[in-house]
């Protein structure tokens, strides 16, 4: 193999991250911080200079695994160089170092007992990597996958934890297990996008303004800093998992809204269940994705099963509603505008409980930040903040018809 220089290959900012044996391994950090990308490229690394080590990798939800760090993973071989040495597997979902036999393996914690029952063929699992950690709300879950990192280890080895994530929210479990208390068996980091020196001009703008339009969100998706989530709009609503099959009945329905973004901000379609009786919203899907055509988003949706549903779209973009329609979404509505929409949308929802599938993680992020806007005094205004309203918007234009009345319309 072609020898090569780790600082060229990884850059800067993660020297200490890169060296940490401890047991606890936990970075934060903002958008393009890195993380992830340094992450794959250290276990990479790793898995070639340990000849018996093996890793794990676990997201909440399985499916979100390919997409995200399986390849980030592959990226991470091909940038090594050593794309000749490893197998990179669809079915199962695993990476293989040829000439030892070690393995990546790759579980979701909606299938717990897959990651209890792994044995290994080659040495010892001795590393687990947890993106996207703060989708993990119940600590008891992670225990439990802590706990799948046990026994003896060879010599030379060590067994590690690492969690990578984006810090949406400062009253996450997370916070407080390692980043207020000091222990020498934790490296707790954060980063930002300011150490990637791989962004160009065009990167770098899009921090630039969001400082400059929207510098509550900037403190968190681009310096990094914990999410504030005092002033929140809808504080009942919890995570549950359900079968949509036992929850319809003669007084539910089915409602979908749809949020058109494109350059910074996600096209974001919310799917949900109304029960108007027991006052209760169930979350069962999402799609929620940038920089998607009007013709992608049609294919989405087609995909999802959801094209001869009634979807409420955002007025504001007749044109692409009637593209949508021409492209198979045929059922698919402006929402009405009216007085104070906004508001009133909210104030409807507001009476409801609201569960979500564990697999709708955008929709839980969003909701678990979605906040009252503050004035130059610091005190909260009638107004909801920017920044996570993608699919809090979807959902009012989903429950329009359902809250009656012309007043109940929303932008």
């Amino acid at each position: 193999m072609n020898k090569i220089y780790l600082p060229d290959v990884v850059g800067r900012g993660y020297a200490d991250y890169w060296s940490f044996t401890g047991r606890y391994r936990v970075c934060k950090g903002s958008r393009a911080s890195k993380k992830s990308k340094t992450t794959a490229l250290n276990f990479i690394y790793r898995l070639m200079k340990y000849p018996q080590a093996n890793l794990l990798v676990v997201r909440k939800v399985f499916a979100t695994l390919k997409d995200s760090c399986y390849t980030e993973l592959k990226w991470a071989i091909h940038r090594f160089g050593a794309d000749s040495l490893f197998e990179c597997k669809l079915s199962p979902l695993e990476i293989v170092y040829k000439p030892t036999g070690q393995k990546i393996f790759f579980r979701g914690l909606d299938d717990p007992l897959k990651i209890t029952s792994i044995t290994v063929s080659t040495g010892a699992l001795c590393w687990l990597w947890i993106e996207e950690a703060y989708e993990i709300n119940d600590e008891n879950d992670f225990n439990m996958v802590d706990e799948s990192i046990r026994g003896q280890v060879p010599d030379g080895l060590f067994k590690q934890v690492t969690l990578t994530f984006n810090p949406w929210n400062e009253k996450h479990w997370i916070k407080r297990r390692f980043f207020d208390a000091k222990d020498p068996e934790v490296l707790a980091k954060t980063t930002n996008y300011m150490i990637n020196e791989f962004l160009d001009e065009s990167d770098i703008r899009v921090f630039e303004e969001m400082k400059k339009n929207n510098p509550r969100r900037y403190r968190v998706a681009g310096l990094g800093e914990w999410g504030i989530v005092e002033g929140l709009i809808y504080e009942r609503w919890e995570e549950r998992k359900f079968r949509v099959r036992d929850i319809v009945n003669s007084d539910t329905r089915a409602v979908f809204g749809l949020d058109f973004g494109y350059t910074n901000d996600p096209t974001a379609l919310f799917c949900g269940i109304i029960d108007k009786a027991a006052k209760e919203i169930y979350v069962f899907d999402e799609l929620y994705e940038k920089a998607l055509s009007t013709e992608q988003t049609a294919a989405k949706i087609c995909a999802m099963g959801y094209a001869k549903e009634i979807i409420t779209a955002d007025s504001a973009e007749p044109r692409t509603i009637d593209r949508l329609r021409e492209l198979g979404i045929r059922r698919i509505k402006p929402a009405r505008k009216g007085r104070d929409s906004i508001n009133c949308g909210i104030d409807f929802l507001q009476d409801y409980k609201i569960i979500i599938d564990p697999r709708c993680e955008n929709f839980i992020r969003e909701i678990g930040n979605y906040s009252w806007e503050k004035d130059r005094t610091g005190s909260r205004i009638n107004k909801p903040a920017a920044g996570f309203d993608h699919l809090m918007d979807a959902m009012r234009y989903a429950v329009e018809d359902c809250a009656g009345g012309d007043i109940f319309s929303f932008y």
